[in-house]
């Protein structure tokens, strides 16, 4: 990476401010359901504690509460959770901008100091300037650890970078570091799984793989799409009718390409969505039947494709894997992944993540990217502005 990280400067004595995403997933009851992306930026904290720095300010956010204080999108629990994780006091402030503020932190006796969400103000994703120096005005260096929104420009992500010295934290490097060798010089060959609901979510994602990917392995939602443009019935099955034309258009460049795009090809079908045991396999989808997960012709030919792979990504779930009923197809490819030996394995992101956390095989990946949004873009191709914005090395 061309950018300084938190090893290429001197952190002694100094305040430093973290952009964190601790944006995780709670119960009614506000319990942490998953702390994935809190333990990804224990390395970098554990390494800016050894460096013995003044204080150590953590700022993230958490859900959409557009501009104003929501009780239930509090970052309490995730400051209470990373106390218990480092085995160490955590202070968590009621506000992220502000005197009293920049008073708490001077006062403080914890060496960590967690604010409040940054998205209970408006300026934050509106990238305002002056909110974006008021959060320069408590500390000295700018660490970028928050990988999932590293392609937003918000003042916590872009706008401070323009008042302190700004480099990446370690989750960053290694994001960009192995999504960056995936999407610019793969190992071949490159296997590209892609699932999901809306082919409009994908296509760039695809114009890009295109020039770089071997074969292109396509189930989720997303695969009746390109079925219909072939002329095959789907039944009741997902549908985004106005990218038809398209998803013709892309299989057609995929062949000038010479780039190998396998389809569903057998389903899981339900005539009920919500009733499991109408649950039957198919080849050809019956009218008023819905497609729910790949069947077992196409995830051995999936499987088949895969065990020639020497870089493999991962970016949407092939069937709705968060009903057990519809979730095989899912599961046995994520176990099937975990188990290859020899191959660069990358989970890009969101429900892949989910999928691979749920299933239990997260230690049979190479890389579980922490960003779904923010991998996809880089995948495709995008500058991220929340990476860009940082110091290069000389």
């Amino acid at each position: 990476m061309d950018k300084l990280t938190v090893k290429d400067i001197d952190l002694k004595d100094k305040k430093i401010i973290v952009r964190v995403d601790f944006n995780v997933p709670l119960d009614d009851h506000l319990n942490i359901t998953d702390d994935t992306r809190i333990r990804a930026f224990l390395p970098t904290l554990e390494y800016i504690l050894k460096q013995k720095p003044a204080k150590v300010i953590l700022m993230s956010h958490l859900g959409r509460p557009k501009g104003k204080p929501e009780e239930k999108m509090r970052l309490t629990p995730a400051a209470k959770r990373l106390q218990k994780l480092i085995g160490e006091d955590v202070l968590k402030l009621d506000d992220c901008i502000g005197d009293a503020v920049k008073q708490a932190i001077e006062k403080s006796k914890q060496r960590i100091i967690m604010l409040e969400n940054l998205r209970f103000y408006n300026e934050e994703e509106k990238n305002d300037p002056a909110f974006a120096k008021k959060l320069a005005s408590l500390a000295e260096i700018y660490v970028n650890d928050a990988f999932g929104t590293a392609h937003r420009a918000h003042a916590s992500t872009e706008g401070i970078t323009k008042h302190l010295t700004s480099v990446a934290g370690f989750l960053l490097e290694k994001e960009i570091a192995y999504l960056g060798r995936a999407s610019k010089n793969p190992k071949k060959p490159f296997v590209v799984i892609l699932g999901g609901a809306k082919v409009s979510d994908k296509i760039m994602l695809i114009e890009n793989l295109l020039k770089k990917a071997d074969a292109i392995l396509i189930g989720g939602g997303m695969a009746y799409t390109f079925l219909k443009s072939l002329g095959k019935g789907i039944g009741n099955s997902i549908l985004e009718a106005d990218k038809v034309a398209i998803a013709k258009d892309l299989l057609e460049k995929a062949k000038k390409a010479k780039v190998h795009i396998e389809l569903t090809s057998d389903f899981v079908v339900v005539k009920e969505f919500k009733d499991p045991s109408t649950k039957k396999i198919v080849t050809d989808i019956p009218d008023g039947w819905s497609g729910v997960d790949i069947g077992p012709q196409t995830r051995e030919k999936f499987k088949k494709i895969l065990s020639t792979a020497k870089t493999v990504v991962w970016n949407g779930p092939p069937g709705v894997f968060e009903i057990d009923a519809y979730a095989e197809g899912t599961k046995e490819i994520a176990t099937y992944l975990a188990a290859l030996k020899g191959v660069t394995t990358i989970v890009g992101g969101g429900d892949s993540a989910a999928a691979v956390s749920k299933f239990k095989v997260e230690d049979g990946f190479t890389h579980i990217s922490t960003g779904g949004g923010a991998s996809l873009e880089f995948l495709e191709g995008k500058e991220l502005p929340g990476v860009a914005a940082l110091k290069d090395k000389k």
